[in-house]
């Protein structure tokens, strides 16, 4: 089993600008993390995960691309997949798009133009259009959201397929991710929610002919260094009623570590840590994440 370590960028990051956002790309791809993930607010801080991701592409050669997660619900997916086509083409095939169908935040709701009780249905269906983009030639489709009559979208991705993952860890969310997932990437989740939510995903999957690939179980992990600060302990209670924060939120680096190990007995093997708050020095965080870290690739 091949165990991959990602870093990731939460939606209220300020590393933003060419200052902070270049030098915080370099020392992922230098330190040896396996992937860069960016997370999607269009109402806050964090930069546009396809814009910065193709910034990052450019500077590097090895480091993996991951969007956590994009968010489909309001964007054209013939648009949506000639731009993750042409971002997979020019990385060489390093893109690796978790999407999903946003937060459930009627801020964020009003700014994509689309209402929650119709989220679901477009997401559904522009994943659905968006393979058929990548892997056919003249497609026709004929839906309750989109029509497309005769479309060949060229270049094609190198990837073949792309392969798209899903987060989410409700029972609607899980079989969402065994009807049209290839990967589970939950976050703030336990490791007895990958233990429990993995069989179910799987058994959707066999319903409907399909097979996820056992080595495409993942987690996105948050982490802080001190005690989980107030907001984030608030948020985690809202999102996680009855969980202790500490439950999935590890303090400290050998906490982290503990986890993730936790999480690979269970059957993950690919992995977003994500720091709660920024540090001051990016170099410093992440060569101390990845002294701790790095041994459990392989």
């Amino acid at each position: 089993m091949k165990i991959r370590i990602g870093f990731g960028l939460g939606t209220r990051t300020f590393t933003n600008d060419a200052t902070t956002f270049g030098p915080f790309v370099d020392s992922l791809d230098r330190l040896g993390f396996d992937s860069l993930w960016l997370s999607e607010q269009l109402t806050g801080e964090a930069p546009d995960p396809l814009i910065a991701l193709a910034f990052a592409a450019g500077r590097t050669r090895k480091l993996k691309l991951g969007t956590s997660v994009l968010v489909v619900p309001g964007r054209n997916p013939v648009v949506l997949a000639k731009e993750l086509a042409t971002l997979d083409r020019l990385s060489g095939g390093r893109l690796l798009p978790a999407m999903g169908l946003g937060a459930p935040n009627p801020v964020e709701h009003r700014a994509f133009g689309v209402e929650r009780k119709d989220r679901s249905g477009w997401f559904d269906e522009a994943v659905v259009l968006m393979r058929r983009l990548w892997n056919e030639d003249d497609v026709h489709h004929d839906g309750a959201r989109f029509i497309v009559d005769g479309v060949t979208l060229r270049p094609k991705p190198v990837q073949q397929p792309i392969e798209i993952w899903l987060g989410g860890n409700s029972s609607t969310e899980l079989r969402r991710t065994g009807r049209l997932g290839d990967g589970w990437l939950p976050s703030f989740c336990t490791v007895e929610d990958l233990r429990i939510g993995w069989p179910v995903i799987t058994q959707v999957a066999a319903e409907h002919d399909r097979e996820v690939d056992p080595e495409h179980l993942g987690a996105l992990v948050a982490y802080a260094h001190t005690a989980v600060p107030d907001g984030v302990a608030a948020f985690v209670a809202q999102r996680r009623p009855g969980l202790d924060p500490d439950d999935v939120i590890p303090v400290g680096l050998s906490a982290l570590r503990a986890r993730l190990e936790a999480m690979i007995d269970v059957g993950a093997s690919k992995f977003v840590v994500v720091p709660i708050g920024e540090p001051d020095d990016w170099d410093t965080e992440l060569e101390t994440v990845a002294a701790e870290l790095m041994p459990l690739q392989n």
